[in-house]
């Protein structure tokens, strides 16, 4: 059974303009009435996403909505799982801790202009807001030329357009979860005025490519923890690729900046070789970025939020 990509939410398009990613944990007062209030969002979510297209074709307008490995064990005690689903844990290195901060259910949400992804959120709230409390919510911004906030250009690593969707979107290795995608957020904060103390040339060290024409730098050339180094995940011998959509926040007038970072990825294993490198082998961005957030997420197929809708969970 082939990939179908007009069952797959929004997992390997552009990050968008103007972003809203938002983390919730359920109330879990009554297992009956949150599953009901998630059932009535998955078969909505589609119809508040058309109209909304409908209204502004040009918006372009992406949604993903996903549940943790604790949400869907919740709601679906009895359901088969997703292969790679699980908690997300710790990953403790020599200098920097990247941190578990269990979630239920995960949005993210973008377009051209900030008032398309308002009001989807507000779409979504009419069904669950009574069963959830939103721990995170995050409004990012696209910066200058998609650059990172730190001032590099962000996603040179991603797959080629026409390669994205076989490594964001999950294959007939999982036929019951098929174009699902696992998707991994990490929110970080960082201390740009250490960073921006470095001159350019140590910063390109530390990326591992030029700050202005995104040139990769010669291996001798980068630090031995680079960015582009430490971030690889090159099991067996062969380069595997995850869809990053690395996003700006800031609140700059209390010196808040950070990172939001969304991997989309057909293997979760593949997302968490590649955070465990970074970790193991210190890489030199986590100098100057704290990880305040962290956790995995299924992102159901088109399908399978249809049978979340109607209760048919295999």
């Amino acid at each position: 059974m082939p990939i179908d990509l007009t069952r797959v939410q929004d997992v390997y398009k552009d990050a968008g303009d103007s972003i809203i990613f938002v983390t919730m944990d359920l109330n879990r007062q009554d297992q009956s009435r949150d599953l009901g209030a998630v059932s009535d969002l998955a078969e909505h979510l589609p119809a508040f996403i058309n109209s909304m297209n409908i209204r502004y074709p040009d918006a372009g307008l992406a949604v993903a909505f996903g549940l943790s490995r604790r949400a869907w064990d919740y709601l679906f005690p009895d359901a088969q799982r997703p292969a790679e689903l699980e908690a997300f844990q710790p990953i403790v290195g020599p200098k920097h801790t990247a941190v578990a901060t269990p979630a239920d259910l995960f949005f993210h949400i973008r377009a051209h202009n900030s008032a398309v992804p308002y009001e989807i959120l507000s779409e979504i709230m009419t069904r669950i807001e009574h069963n959830v409390t939103t721990l995170d919510e995050t409004h990012g911004f696209r910066y200058f030329e998609g650059r990172a906030i730190i001032g590099f250009v962000d996603g040179t690593e991603n797959p080629s357009a026409l390669q994205t969707p076989a490594y964001a979107v999950v294959g007939d290795e999982d036929p019951a979860f098929i174009n699902g995608s696992y998707a991994f957020a990490q929110k970080y904060r960082h201390d740009l005025d250490a960073w921006e103390q470095l001159k350019v040339e140590q910063q390109e060290q530390a990326i591992g490519r030029k700050k202005f024409n995104d040139v990769e730098l010669e291996d001798d050339e980068k630090l031995a923890n680079a960015h582009n180094v430490a971030s690889q995940d090159n099991e067996g011998g062969v380069e595997h690729k995850i869809v990053r959509m690395n996003v700006p926040f800031a609140d700059a007038a209390k010196n808040v900046k950070g990172t939001y970072f969304i991997g989309y990825a057909r293997h979760w294993t593949v997302t968490k070789r590649m955070l465990q490198n970074m970790f193991s082998q210190s890489d030199r961005l986590l100098d100057f970025s704290t990880p305040e957030t962290g956790e995995v997420f299924f992102i159901p197929s088109l399908d399978t939020l249809a049978q979340i809708a109607a209760n048919e969970l295999p």
